[in-house]
């Protein structure tokens, strides 16, 4: 089933089994992506959306220069270009960042959906405002932290994300992104990362090797991240580090 973490363990939302069938129904085509390729660029008349099966993506927009800024990262189970529905066009690009598995739901699918599954739409309106949680959670990462403040909050974030998803067990998940990717993800240079992560490894805090995240303290550095997961509405069972705001 391509849309089994799609909003899976989510505070206050259940979708029902007919529900996900109707989505499962909308998928028109499941496509296999290389890694680092976009497939949206911004402006494009859009009459699809995109949903993350499996592998890692992004949001970006280019400056004058063509240098990126990552403005999202998306995890398996995301709606990545849901507001695609309405807007019809996107004011960034949307990329992989590893080899990517993405389902395609047809906009004409949704028209459906918003016509006969009046609750469906509703879930679906939520799955783009835990999104909008997520960015204002990004702002905050890079306008307040220090380096390794947003190195960690970031590592705590994608940790809660992966549990709901299925993909963590809470100390430990595959993350194929590059010291590069963490950087452009943080605001800060590969250099300045790497020097980061030395320092994560000597306060016994996490480890990131061979494309394997290994956190040996959760709540420890959801507290030097300042990371409280309320913001992700994953059933709290499952979310470590309710970290307080300070360090």
């Amino acid at each position: 089933m391509f849309t089994e973490r799609f909003l899976r363990d989510r505070r206050g939302i259940d979708l029902e089994p007919e529900e996900r069938a109707v989505l499962e129904a909308a998928i028109t085509e499941v496509r296999t992506v290389a890694p680092r390729e976009t497939i949206v660029r911004a402006g494009e008349p859009l009459e699809q959306s995109t949903l993350l099966v499996e592998g890692f993506m992004s949001r970006y927009i280019d400056d004058r220069r063509g240098l990126r800024q990552l403005v999202a990262a998306h995890v398996p189970g995301d709606f990545v270009d849901l507001h695609a529905y309405p807007l019809k066009t996107l004011d960034h690009d949307v990329a992989t960042m590893t080899a990517a598995t993405v389902a395609i739901v047809p906009h004409t699918a949704l028209d459906r959906i918003k016509t006969e599954m009046p609750a469906l739409v509703v879930k679906l309106w939520f799955a783009t405002l835990i999104d909008a949680a997520i960015h204002r959670a990004w702002l905050f990462r890079l306008g307040r932290l220090d380096a390794l403040g947003r190195v960690a909050h970031f590592l705590s974030e994608t940790n809660a994300r992966l549990i709901s998803a299925g993909l963590s067990d809470g100390r430990r998940f595959a993350l194929g992104l590059t010291q590069n990717d963490l950087a452009e993800i943080c605001g800060l240079t590969s250099v300045h990362v790497n020097r980061i992560m030395r320092q994560l490894r000597e306060e016994r805090l996490c480890t990131f090797r061979s494309s394997l995240v290994e956190i040996a303290d959760p709540e420890r550095l959801a507290r030097r991240g300042q990371f409280d997961p309320a913001y992700l509405y994953i059933t709290p069972a499952l979310a470590p580090g309710q970290a307080s705001k300070g360090q």
